[in-house]
């Protein structure tokens, strides 16, 4: 028998077609066969016969039915339509219901899809969707059936669409599918997956052109439809093709195809730990939920927390497993160790989550500043694609819950040693406990790392495994004392362990559990040298995740080759291990219980010095690299001594740049120590040395976060001088966070604290900011000039050329944008002089950027090229992705003018692509605005259109009033072209009030179209 609800209704009894003539009577039977196998109530069958209004004897009306459809369907049939309590129930296998078939062939085709199998894929989703007829059940007149049924069936039709589209991509294939393409983008032109799709089989089959023009296809129908921007996997895609990307080329046979078209793909994983032995049925069992979840189409979210004591195996079992199931996540693998037992603060959510969007391809100041924020946008990235989250060392539930992804398709695996209750009773979460290893087992992994000695004394190597509790972490210690000991017998060393188990038995009154695995540490921690001791307890008092070797002798007080030595003999007692290159990291048990032996062994004015070195070496050494890296702001930063211990080389621009980033993490976690505790100072001399760095490089979650942390220190110990510099960055970090009203506090305090303090220079670089602010932002373009002339004054009375001439630039900005050409030209000019003098590159190229801006405006472009000529230059040697973007932003605003229409689009072009990449969300505008023009010159008013709605829509978002008014004068312009009078004089009204509130006249308006000026940039 066969039964079709993927369409009309059919039966098939052999080669006969029967025909099921009465309305209800079909009602009846598909509703049994969508249910195939299960006994259906009486009350829901009547609520989907009579269409949600049964009759109020619907039960033996509904028996009537059933005896008639038996007659109808002839014996074979009918004997599969059965009673069974407490309602009626069809007797039919998965292979006989169409519906129940596609379901299943979705289900294995999207487990191949995970698992990179793409030819069994293609496979099995081709004969998923030959199954299909039409639109289910289209003749079955019940609309709550219908309601019930055919939005999930017809969501599944187009998820397996996009599957076997991706096979296609993946095994080699492109033109076969660009027709298929082209008719699903028009059907669903809001599905993004298919936008991408088409994008990269165009690219594939040679007509890169042609695919950007399908990704500004997909802008507009966007734009239009819900005035929203493509998401990161269009945008990155279309960088990707810009740029020809390698990875976009066909793929060779056997290799995985990109997915998503040029999506981030985290690849975060640790190693995972060598010679790993047993937990067959814990792996076995998470492998089974992974499988299960895969049944339960189009997926679900899966939460193993894997639970047990400290030095169970946790992680390594976490580690071992993800790293089997990785290819069936192609979109990615996060890890994170929230450190939820560790001597230290845990991570919190909102740190972890800004983490992970930037490993997802979040730009830095798109991040926003609250951790329920981070989390909606973290969901919202994970809701299309399969990522394999690990939460590693969780203290809470509080602390995993928004880490959580919110839709199907992403497995989320939590280990701790907490029970975790509420993850599994609220969230569905399977637990997981995990024991010490089975006694045959913990032999097995001694055997793995010590070799035969274990089969030659089989009962010492069982007491030694009893002895280290059967826990990983202690075998691990234990096995590696053993092996560097090959002369000696297991049975001594197995009553040298005794001994120390006594020891510690004695000092341990209270029965703590982990005695066995101190009992263990103290073991190896004691074949140590007492230098080699020394170094291990002190790292007890690292407040980061992981170390290099400059940063424990500082620490020590050592050179850096007896700390390299010391590393080297705790990595190989497996006390310290690897984190990356030249970095180390260590365990949160074995970090515990250094941090209890530095404080019962080591003074505390030994500790206080101990950690006073660290400190001073990470101020002193972040100078440095700061000075090296922007030079130009050398009087701004403090000027710390070189520490007594040895200081890292990062003289050179790479160099500095190289260790800035690798110490990133652990300077913010530096800062938040030191503001909390005994180096308040530290923080603050922090935080004025690090803002720029954060700032430029993207880190506005880290750099709220030091500013934040330098402020409370200022103000905990009365520093106000330290304030105020700690609060005009903090001012900076709230304004990229759009948290303008905080940015204005900060700013006029910062202002106030320095006049206070006859601080000229201070007081200007406070006023200069806030009056950046007021224009760029707040659009109050009078205010902004008086700041500014207010700071420039200052800045001249201090004596501070790189103050005045970024006033000056500013200033320059200002009244380019407002078409006072000969003014900005005066400004703009002596702001290059003096940058020059004071080799700020930077600025000068801003300016340089301002001044062809102006040239364009003047239609003198010879002079405008030079004038970027120069301005390229001093970018190109420095990687400034921001003023390359606006480079070409203006590059592009020549072309056109120059009547070049292509050129000036594809100059545009990729000045958006350049800002999206690097999170310039007002520059970003101002090159949507750009393209907008471009395409109304060029006669494409509906491509102008979506250009300069989506301008709008982020201009206002990000309260923009000069750019939101250029969309607005856009748009009108670009409906009048429409024939859209109502719209146009829509748009011009609101273009004419924010230009009065900006005090922009007519000439203005005009001039404003062809000459974009820089903000008040770096």
């Amino acid at each position: 028998m066969l039964f079709g609800v993927l369409g009309s209704l059919l039966v098939h009894d052999g080669d006969a077609t029967v025909e099921v003539p009465a309305a209800r009577q079909r009602v009846l039977l598909a509703a049994l066969a969508l249910r195939a196998g299960r006994a259906v109530p009486v009350d829901e069958l009547a609520e989907l016969v009579w269409d949600g209004a049964p009759p109020q004897r619907a039960a033996a009306t509904l028996r009537t039915y059933v005896m008639r459809l038996r007659q109808v369907l002839g014996p074979q049939a009918s004997a599969r339509l059965m009673t069974r309590y407490p309602g009626y129930l069809l007797d039919a296998s998965e292979d006989e219901v169409d519906a129940a078939r596609f379901t299943a062939l979705c289900r294995d085709g999207g487990a191949a899809v995970r698992a990179a199998e793409w030819a069994q894929a293609s496979g099995l989703l081709s004969d998923a969707l030959g199954l299909w007829r039409g639109t289910p059940l289209a003749d079955i007149p019940s609309q709550a059936l219908r309601q019930d049924e055919t939005p999930r069936l017809e969501q599944l039709r187009l998820q397996a669409l996009e599957w076997r589209i991706d096979a296609v991509l993946a095994l080699g294939g492109g033109s076969d599918v660009v027709s298929e393409l082209q008719s699903l983008t028009a059907a669903h032109p809001l599905r993004e997956r298919f936008h991408a799709q088409i994008m990269l089989a165009l690219y594939r089959c040679g007509q890169p052109a042609q695919a950007l023009v399908a990704y500004e296809h997909a802008r507009e129908v966007l734009a239009a439809e819900l005035g929203a921007d493509p998401g990161t996997e269009l945008r990155d895609l279309h960088q990707r093709v810009l740029t020809a990307d390698a990875g976009l080329d066909m793929p060779q046979a056997g290799r995985e195809a990109p997915r998503g078209g040029g999506q981030q793909v985290p690849r975060e994983l640790p190693a995972p730990a060598t010679h790993f032995t047993g937990r067959e049925d814990e792996l076995a069992t998470l492998t089974r939920l992974l499988d299960q979840a895969g049944q339960r189409s189009p997926g679900t979210v899966v939460v193993s927390a894997i639970g047990g004591s400290a030095g169970v195996g946790k992680t390594t079992l976490a580690v071992e497993w993800a790293h089997r199931v990785a290819g069936r996540f192609p979109d990615g693998q996060l890890y994170v160790d929230l450190r939820g037992y560790d001597p230290g603060k845990p991570l919190p959510p909102g740190d972890v989550l800004a983490r992970f969007l930037r490993a997802l391809g979040v730009a830095g100041q798109d991040i926003p500043p609250e951790t329920d924020e981070r989390a909606a946008r973290y969901r919202s990235l994970l809701a299309a694609r399969r990522v394999l989250v690990l939460l590693d060392n969780a203290g809470d539930v509080e602390q995993v819950r928004p880490l959580l992804p919110g839709a199907p398709g992403s497995l989320v695996l939590v280990t701790s040693r907490d029970a975790l209750p509420g993850l599994v009773a609220r969230d569905g979460a399977t637990r997981i406990d995990l024991d010490a290893l089975p006694l045959a087992e913990a032999v097995g992994l001694l055997r793995a790392l010590i070799g035969t000695r274990v089969d030659a004394d089989h009962a010492a190597a069982a007491m030694l495994a009893i002895q280290c509790a059967r826990l990983p972490l202690a075998l691990r210690v234990a096995a590696e004392l053993a092996a560097s000991r090959p002369g000696a017998d297991l049975c001594d060393l197995t009553a040298e362990l005794t001994g120390h188990q006594h020891r510690l038995d004695l000092l341990d009154a209270g029965g703590d559990p982990r005695a066995a695995v101190r009992s263990v540490f103290s073991w190896s921690y004691h074949k140590l040298d007492p230098a080699t001791a020394r170094v291990f307890r002190l790292l007890g008092l690292y407040p980061g995740t992981d170390f290099a070797r400059y940063a424990v002798a500082a620490l020590a007080g050592t050179t850096v080759a007896q700390a390299s030595h010391a590393l080297d003999a705790l990595t190989r007692a497996y006390l310290v291990q690897r984190s990356g290159p030249s970095r180390y990291g260590m365990h949160d048990l074995l970090r515990a219980y250094a941090r209890g032996l530095t404080a019962t062994q080591d003074s505390g004015t030994e500790r206080h010095e101990a950690q006073t070195r660290l400190f001073d070496y990470y101020l002193h050494t972040a100078c440095v690299a700061m000075d090296a890296v922007y030079p130009a702001e050398q009087h701004r930063r403090p000027r710390i001594p070189a520490p007594a211990t040895p200081a890292e080389p990062v003289g050179d621009r790479a160099a500095a740049q190289a260790w800035l980033a690798a110490e990133r993490p652990t300077l913010v976690a530096v800062t938040a120590h030191c503001a909390e505790s005994a180096w308040p100072h530290h923080a603050t001399r922090l935080a004025v040395t690090l803002w720029r760095d954060l700032d430029i490089s993207g880190h506005t979650p880290e750099l709220a976060a030091v500013t934040d942390h330098g402020c409370r220190a200022a103000q905990r110990t009365g520093d106000t001088a330290a304030e105020a510099e700690v609060c005009c960055a903090a001012g900076i970090g709230a304004g990229k966070q759009l948290r303008y009203e905080l940015a204005v506090h900060y700013f006029r305090r910062s202002a106030d604290l320095h006049r206070d303090a006859g601080n000229h220079a201070g007081q200007a670089r406070a006023l200069s900011n806030l009056g950046a602010l007021s224009s760029d932002r707040l659009g109050r373009w009078e205010q902004s000039v008086s700041l500014d002339q207010q700071a420039l004054a200052l800045f001249r009375a201090a004596g501070d050329g790189l103050g005045e001439a970024r006033s000056l630039g500013h200033l320059g900005g200002i009244e380019l944008r407002r078409g006072h050409f000969d003014q900005a030209e005066r400004y703009l000019r002596q702001a290059v002089t003096l940058l020059r003098e004071k080799s700020e590159p930077y600025g000068e190229a801003y300016c340089l950027i301002q001044l062809a801006s102006l040239c364009v405006a003047r239609e003198d472009y010879q002079q405008a090229d030079s004038y970027l000529r120069q301005a390229a230059a001093l970018l190109q040697e420095r990687a400034n992705p921001k003023g390359q973007g606006f480079a070409c932003v203006v590059r592009g605003r020549i072309e056109l003018r120059r009547g070049r229409h292509p050129q000036a689009i594809a100059c545009l072009q990729e000045g958006l692509a350049i800002h999206r990449q690097a999170g310039s969300r007002g520059d970003e505008v101002q090159a949507l605005n750009g393209l907008g023009e471009a395409f109304l010159v060029s006669g494409e008013t509906g491509r102008a259109l979506g250009h300069f709605t989506t301008a709008l829509s982020l201009g206002s978002s990000i309260g923009d009033k000069y750019e939101t008014a250029h969309a607005h004068d856009g748009l009108g312009r670009a409906h009048d072209a429409a024939g859209e009078a109502h719209l146009a004089r829509h748009h011009q009204e609101e273009a004419l009030r924010l230009f009065a509130d900006l005090g922009i006249g007519e000439a203005g308006q005009a001039r404003m179209r062809c000459t974009p000026a820089a903000r008040a940039g770096p």
